[in-house]
């Protein structure tokens, strides 16, 4: 069977291919950048101009009880809740990855009086990495860092927080999660877990593996847009000790109250800080809600059959590139990552032919397979267009090797 025949057959028997109408991409673009921004939902728009239009325009202030803006970010976050595999009350939508971060490994050090490091990887995403710097200047903690082979064994009496990100965002490699989980708590720390690149592509159990919080973002998989509100999750039997350390009002109790003094909200909405962001909260829950009802283990199937298709296409070119993303697509994200030290500018030649992909320094390629809005036909032409960039050598001309500020 050719390659074109293949690919036909697997759109045809694609029980997720209704859903790629459900979204607005551009015409003639192959999008392989959805682990980075999410396409956009056909249903936000309509919705954003409700909620400019009717709740704000007309609604005014009333709106924050009548089209139930006050409670939104506890809204959504019940929505976020299935799936990571947490319990409604335990999730929250609010503020950027790195603010959440930065709440929840201050309120780990607290709960760890004695022990101030906080492990993690060489390589982590930046972000999480930046965020313990910040309180080791402060003296409120000790940045330690250990190789995913050392990690266990670094773990000792001083560790207050293991925080890792689940699937690494140059690498696409998963953590075993139940493993690290384990092994951090047999030796009384606590574990915080990154899902910016898992919500919404790879299956996650946060209580089943017995985590004890976890932030992710909302602009990739989750398809929220473009700086969309992240989310934390604390599990319940922390939040009679959470003491996070941004106690703005949001936060409060009873913020309508208006009291001089801080009184902490009893749940996981103490993670509130300042007024929730009503617009971008309303187009995240339509990627929520889209997300949800296609179901993340079916889209998690389809992502490692686009992977996997991808890599035999490119391999029927003859075009042979360094794998960095684990072979395997049981331990990969939705991501395929290339190792050159042409990455730059071949991803500038691809984009130009309509392939979307995006670069990580210092040398890696990185194409996302996010299975909601792709189509096997799409892989086939990705991989085609790739084995001519590199045959064709189309990376060389000046404009590809001129560096954009976001690569």
């Amino acid at each position: 069977m050719s390659l074109a025949e293949r690919t036909r057959e697997l759109d045809a028997a694609d029980p997720l291919a209704p859903f790629i109408d459900r979204f607005d991409l551009p015409e003639r673009v192959i999008y392989l950048d959805g682990n980075s921004l999410g396409a956009l939902p056909r249903a936000t728009m309509p919705a954003m101009e409700r909620a400019v239009r009717e709740e704000w325009g007309k609604g005014l202030i009333r709106s924050w009880n009548d089209a139930g803006w006050f409670d939104m970010a506890q809204r959504i976050g019940g929505k976020i809740a299935p799936l990571i595999g947490a319990a409604p009350s335990e999730v929250i939508a609010c503020d950027s990855t790195s603010v959440n971060l930065f709440k929840l490994i201050s309120a780990a050090l607290d709960m760890r009086p004695g022990r101030k490091v906080v492990l993690s990887e060489p390589g982590n995403f930046p972000t999480d990495l930046y965020m313990v710097a910040g309180l080791e200047r402060q003296g409120l903690a000790v940045r330690r860092l250990a190789s995913r082979e050392e990690l266990v064994g670094t773990l000792d009496e001083d560790v207050a927080l293991l925080m890792l990100t689940h699937v690494h965002y140059k690498t696409g490699a998963l953590h075993d999660m139940r493993a690290l989980t384990k092994a951090a708590h047999q030796a009384g720390a606590l574990v915080l877990w990154d899902l910016s690149h898992s919500t919404g592509a790879v299956p996650v159990d946060l209580g089943g593996v017995n985590a004890d919080f976890a932030v992710g973002c909302g602009y990739k998989y989750l398809c929220g847009g473009p700086g969309a509100p992240a989310f934390a999750y604390v599990a319940e039997r922390h939040h009679a000790d959470l003491a996070q350390p941004l106690t703005g009002w949001f936060g409060h109790a009873a913020p309508f109250d208006f009291s001089d003094d801080y009184e902490a909200a009893p749940g996981v909405e103490q993670l509130l800080c300042g007024t929730s962001p009503v617009l971008g909260l309303t187009a995240l829950e339509v990627g929520v809600d889209l997300i949800a009802e296609i179901g993340v283990e079916r889209l998690h199937a389809k992502s490692r059959a686009l992977s996997g298709f991808f890599l035999k296409s490119l391999a029927e070119s003859g075009i042979a590139l360094d794998l960095v993303s684990p072979s395997d697509s049981l331990a990969r994200g939705s991501q395929l990552s290339f190792r050159h030290e042409q990455a730059y500018p071949i991803c500038q030649a691809l984009i130009a032919r309509g392939v979307i992909g995006d670069f990580r320094a210092p040398d890696i390629l990185r194409l996302g397979f996010a299975p909601a809005y792709l189509r096997f036909a799409d892989i086939s032409e990705a991989a085609r267009h790739l084995a001519e960039v590199l045959t064709g050598e189309e990376w060389r001309r000046d404009e590809f090797n001129r560096r954009a500020a976001v690569t």
